[in-house]
């Protein structure tokens, strides 16, 4: 008999298998080749022992039970035929699960994601504690890929049709309240109880087969073919309008689940198998797997220094206004910490205490969050005008003016009444912490964390030491951050860092574009067509064009005159245009009639603005030309700062795009965007247009080297 390494099995008095697994060296369970071998193993163990009277699957992982399958095993398939002999194997093995004589329990704490819950589904009973830390979902859409282990197949019968593919088609996680009303579930006890709960299920036999609950809708569309045909051609439209042809995995999702439920599981099983194959030697799948991976190598070496940081337990904010607010939620909610809000106004601290209310009082009407918990998070938030409850504070979040002298003020004062190893936390956008670090005493604890706005949805803070700053300091605000739900990388010091770089010049190129007389909704339309969230302008709405415009004069000074904006954009600024803060930006916000509102299903144009500028707006580029020349200045500029060290990897660099300004995922990253374009392609485009409109589109030397020395940023 082979040794059982991810495994171990034990019967117990009752005749009950619990076999609990447990990955060695990983901090989750992840499905891998031997894995999977060794369930084969099990399961001719199980069927020998005539003895038995059911089987009790959990995880020997303290709050995980498994978290999917294992990348790497999925990318090692180099060609369609052995990608789909995988998923063909996966399948085979959970219907063995699904077909024995014996009823299986899944006894589920924490994360059941991917490979695990299609394990799970093929269980007969999924019993689950009521820890929020158990999630259950199928998130393989994110990777580019659809659930290959029959998890179209059984999720669509288990749950509802619709159900089913709202779960597939998002990769969205549901908790286990949810997962219980869906039928995801057949039991929500207490962990205490999860091992007990699930062994009664077992002993009491294998249920008799049950139908989806269907509400009223669900009954209507899902018990006849006409309904099902209206169903999945309207979730085809929608998928189509969301991704923009970007992204094919969402469509063979549907096509799986249509072809299992109209023509039988056999057939399902066929396009499912043959589907993940096809998907999975997809550039789009390619890029989104190595993203997933990039993202998990860091979040390892990130915690292999962890036990180096100093603790963080007690924090303050300075500045009650939207960042300000935004930092003290992730601050308390999402890390848990007790939080000092200081502001000059009992107004702006007011107003810091309403951000955090209004998104809780949201999750609380979504029934996310009981009232209570709501009154939990809510106490760990106070506020002050002065400096009382400061002495204590471990790290304080500076998010006032974007002004230097007053950011230094704020240095002074912190270190006045704090205490010596307090961490001074700067969240400037543009200016270097460097300077702002230069009148202070304890010049070791100053540091940049630049977090992106909305603050509570925005994954990624960029970490900034400048020369002085301690290991210790830098170390602690990674895990600071980490806690608070981000995804840091930490960039080398200098005006607008590394994100609002690349940011500046996209933004300009398009700033040009428009002044030439090209239609805001056209430049937008088509960054968006290329995968963006919304194009430039509409961004610049988002962020604030007062802000945008103020970050730039300090990164034309630092960095010269490529990032000086269009003198013309002075007079949006003198119209008192600050974007969507004050309803009166590119677009337009004001408020509408309800009836104009409902017909009016995207933000529309403020035309008022041509005017303003003075063009006759009229398209005249093609949208290839509108796309290359804001994403090449991108581009061009990510390298520039890798070559002067602003960011350390091209893996970083590519992280900072994706989550800082949703660069799209599915290709990589501005660094595996430009190894896939091309680099001689993308000199040779550079140097057209610096041809066309000057020095502002000069390749950076770092591409001019790699053209000529043949070399990628990735091997």
């Amino acid at each position: 008999m082979s040794k059982l390494q991810h495994f171990s099995m034990s019967i117990d008095k009752d005749k009950v298998a619990i076999i609990s697994l447990n990955v060695p060296d990983e901090s989750m369970n992840v499905l891998s080749g031997q894995t999977m071998d060794e369930i084969e193993i099990i399961l001719n163990q199980i069927e020998s022992n005539r003895d038995l009277k059911g089987v009790v699957l959990t995880s020997g992982k303290p709050d995980s039970f498994i978290a999917g399958a294992d990348i790497n095993m999925i990318s090692a398939c180099t060609t369609i035929d052995e990608t789909e002999d995988l998923a063909r194997r996966g399948q085979a093995i959970f219907a063995r699960v699904e077909k024995s004589h014996l009823p299986f329990a899944a006894a589920i704490h924490g994360i059941c994601l991917g490979g695990g819950l299609e394990f799970s589904l093929a269980c007969h009973y999924r019993v689950a504690s009521d820890d929020d830390k158990t999630q259950l979902g199928l998130p393989e859409v994110k990777l580019g890929l659809l659930p290959g282990s029959g998890g179209t197949q059984r999720l669509p019968r288990l749950i509802g049709i619709q159900n089913a593919l709202d779960m597939m088609l998002t990769g969205k996680q549901v908790r286990a309240k949810k997962a219980l009303r869906l039928g995801l579930i057949d039991d929500l006890v207490p962990q205490s109880i999860l091992l007990e709960v699930a062994k009664k299920r077992v002993l009491a036999g294998k249920p008799a087969a049950s139908k989806a609950k269907l509400n009223l809708v669900g009954k209507a569309l899902e018990t006849n073919s006409f309904g099902r045909g209206i169903l999945f051609d309207q979730a085809l439209k929608a998928v189509e309008k969301k991704t923009l042809g970007n992204y094919p995995a969402p469509a063979r999702i549907i096509e799986a689940v249509r072809v299992g439920v109209e023509n039988g599981i056999v057939q399902g099983y066929q396009a499912e198998a043959r589907g993940f194959a096809e998907l999975c030697q997809t550039p789009q799948s390619f890029q989104l797997r190595h993203l997933f991976l990039s993202t998990t190598e860091q979040k390892k070496q990130f915690k292999a220094n962890a036990d180096k940081a100093r603790k963080c337990d007690k924090v303050a904010v300075l500045g009650g206004g939207l960042m300000g607010g935004g930092i003290a939620y992730v601050s308390a909610v999402k890390a848990g910490y007790p939080v000092r809000i200081k502001d000059i106004r009992e107004e702006g601290i007011q107003h810091a205490l309403k951000y955090s209310y209004d998104l809780l009082n949201k999750k609380v009407k979504r029934r996310f969050l009981s009232y209570a918990q709501m009154q939990q998070n809510l106490n760990k938030l106070s506020g002050t005008i002065d400096w009382s409850g400061f002495k204590s504070r471990d790290i304080v979040v500076e998010a006032v003016f974007e002004d230097l002298e007053l950011k230094q003020q704020m240095v002074e004062a912190v270190e006045t009444h704090c205490h010596e190893e307090t961490i001074f936390a700067s969240n400037t956008s543009s200016l270097p912490i460097g300077q702002i670090a230069a009148k202070a005493k304890r010049p070791e604890n100053v540091i940049g964390l630049h977090y992106f706005s909305p603050v509570d949805k925005m994954p990624l803070v960029e970490i900034i030491p400048h020369e002085t700053t301690s290991e210790a300091t830098i170390t602690s605000v990674i895990e600071f951050a980490r806690k608070q739900g981000k995804t840091p990388i930490v960039v080398k010091d200098g005006a607008g860092f590394y994100v609002n770089r690349i940011l500046a010049l996209y933004i300009n190129e398009a700033a040009q574009i428009l002044l030439e007389g090209e239609p805001i909704e056209v430049i937008d339309r088509a960054l968006v067509k290329f995968g963006f969230p919304v194009g430039p302008l509409k961004l610049l709405d988002e962020v604030g064009i007062d802000v945008g415009t103020k970050i730039i004069p300090i990164l034309t000074e630092n960095l010269g005159e490529r990032f000086e904006a269009p003198k013309a954009f002075q007079r949006i600024l003198e119209d008192g245009r600050k974007g969507k803060k004050n309803r009166k930006g590119f677009y337009n916000y004001q408020k509408s009639h309800p009836i104009k509102k409902l017909l009016r299903k995207q933000s529309v144009v403020d035309e008022r603005i041509y005017d303003l500028l003075a063009i006759d707006a009229a398209q005249s580029l093609n949208q290839e030309e509108i796309v290359e020349r804001c994403i090449i200045q991108m581009l061009n500029e990510a390298a520039r700062c890798l070559e002067e060290g602003i960011i350390a990897s091209p893996q970083d660099g590519d992280i900072g795009a994706i989550f800082g300004i949703g660069f799209p995922p599915f290709l990589g990253g501005p660094f595996r965007y430009m190894d896939s374009y091309g680099i001689e392609n993308l000199v040779e485009r550079l140097q057209s247009y610096q041809l066309r409109f000057g020095n502002r589109f000069e390749p950076a030397q770092i591409l001019l080297d790699y053209e000529a020395q043949g070399k990628s940023f990735y091997s």
